[in-house]
């Protein structure tokens, strides 16, 4: 659970200084020019990690704290992603407004991915060659 404490500030502080960013005006703008396919890149694998830390550490945690554990996991690694739009040039932030919407449903996708495995992978062990 230490590292989920760990992971929640980190993302706390990433989407605190995205939106402050966005409203307030906060100078971040030009300090990391990412191209869009890096962007996308850096949320797919933000998602797969996500999807996979999730999977891993929710095996033995009751279903209650699973969902919780979930929303960590799932709408944390946005706040990176979003940041780092944040800190792209104004000019192309104001040309391609809706990047940051499809980078979620990017990340989204790549975390449902070891998320929807994991449910297979049960049923498969009931079934054994030879039975």
């Amino acid at each position: 659970m230490r590292l989920e404490v760990v992971l929640l500030s980190f993302f706390v502080v990433a989407w605190c200084l995205a939106l402050l960013s966005v409203a307030t005006g906060l100078p971040l703008a030009g300090l990391a020019p990412l191209s869009l396919y890096q962007l996308y890149g850096i949320a797919a694998a933000a998602g797969w990690l996500g999807g996979n830390l999730y999977v891993q550490r929710a095996r033995r945690l009751p279903r209650m704290l699973r969902k919780r554990v979930a929303l960590i996991y799932l709408l944390g690694p946005p706040s990176v992603v979003y940041l780092l739009r944040t800190m792209a040039p104004a000019a192309e932030q104001g040309a391609t407004p809706l990047a940051v919407l499809w980078a979620f449903g990017v990340l989204t996708i790549f975390f449902m991915v070891p998320v929807s495995l994991r449910r297979t992978g049960r049923a498969s062990d009931r079934y054994r060659a030879g039975r």
